[in-house]
């Protein structure tokens, strides 16, 4: 049965191999050299103080992982945040990455973030053996629109990749939003609202 739950530090080694594929072998990621798995296991602590790192697991195996993270540092950006997901290269298309994009909205929802943003490398005109537009269209499936092109930003296998800026609004932007809860103070109640969002999708 597929599940979805927080990420577990001890759980790491196996997130980085699901991670150290697309660095190695696509432009999906402007990462160039594999992280450590000191280094990756101190992103994932550094996530989870303010924002969920969730973990798609089918029995013992993990599918695939996603997270949210700060758009910007700055105060007044408090009410958005940016989406990253990354499933075992051999099962994409299959429905998963709906699944944990589901599960990241209902988190930020709950949290009272406002605007959802993803950062998507995309190749210049066709696509090649490292990217093509697919992750862009997966956005526009799930409800995404796009907001900005940056052109030749980045250098990855010896050429030049562009990069878009996806957004979606979750709620309405009142004149005085409610200040946002860090993802701690209601895992447990983002527990029961995945639960629930699985149980329907069966």
């Amino acid at each position: 049965m597929v599940t979805i739950e927080n990420a577990q530090l001890q759980q790491a080694e196996e997130l980085l191999e699901i991670y150290a594929w697309y660095v190695q072998n696509t432009a999906i990621t402007f990462e160039w050299d594999v992280p450590s798995l000191t280094e990756f296991r101190q992103r994932i602590a550094d996530t989870q103080t303010r924002f969920p790192w969730l973990v798609l697991r089918d029995g013992g195996r993990i599918l695939g992982y996603g997270y949210l993270s700060a758009f910007h540092p700055r105060k007044a950006y408090e009410w958005c945040a940016e989406t990253s997901i990354y499933l075992d290269h051999d099962l994409r298309g299959k429905g998963y990455g709906r699944k944990l994009y589901e599960a990241l909205e209902e988190a930020a929802g709950a949290m009272g973030i406002l605007n959802l943003n993803a950062c998507i490398a995309c190749p210049k005109g066709e696509a090649d053996e490292y990217l093509s537009d697919a992750s862009i269209r997966f956005h526009e499936h799930l409800g995404y629109s796009m907001v900005g092109e940056f052109h030749d930003c980045g250098f990855k296998f010896s050429r030049w990749y562009d990069m878009v800026w996806m957004e979606k609004m979750l709620g309405i932007h009142e004149e005085n939003p409610a200040p946002v809860i860090v993802y701690p103070d209601i895992a447990a109640r983002c527990d029961n609202d995945i639960d629930r969002i699985e149980r329907n999708q069966r």
